[in-house]
């Protein structure tokens, strides 16, 4: 069984990752990881639990995409498979490959589209300032060539 996993957003975009199997025993765990992968190979049936914990940051809601994919072995059944099963089967296990390869492209590109967003509201927001400060900076200037040109008589 193989679990991977990305957050794609919130926080330092780190969270806490454990597996474990059906007797409670901690197989694998990852502290503080933006991207991991855990591998096992189950010695025990029954039902594996994987946990994600946002304990170290419980303000900032993260979005987390996983998959899980688990390959079941059959005792005997290498020596009976055909080349075309066999063939078959790694075709299948590639395309698994591509699907994952393809699922974290898609969660890389949406968090650097996030960032570019929020880098565009900055440099929009910062352009608005400075034209607000240019604009006071020349209105002040105009009032202040202004008094040099008025003819001030004293009676």
């Amino acid at each position: 069984m193989t679990v991977s996993y990305q957050v794609g957003e919130g926080g330092h975009l780190d969270i806490d990752f454990w597996l474990s199997d059906p007797a409670g025993k901690v197989l694998g765990k990852q502290v503080k990881q933006s991207t991991g992968q855990i591998a096992i190979t189950a010695e025990k049936d029954g039902r594996h639990e994987y946990c994600f914990s946002n304990q170290m940051s419980a303000i900032a809601d993260k979005m987390v995409s996983f998959n899980v994919h688990g390959v079941i072995y059959v005792a005997g059944d290498a020596d009976v498979v055909a080349p075309i099963e066999r063939e078959i089967r790694k075709f299948a296990s590639g395309l698994i490959a591509v699907k994952d390869e393809q699922e974290y492209i898609v969660v890389r590109e949406k968090t650097h589209r996030n960032t570019a967003e929020s880098t565009n509201s900055r440099v929009k927001w910062w352009s608005i300032l400075q034209a607000i400060v240019l604009f006071s900076v020349v209105g002040w200037q105009i009032y202040y060539l202004k008094s040099f040109f008025e003819v001030k008589r004293v009676i």
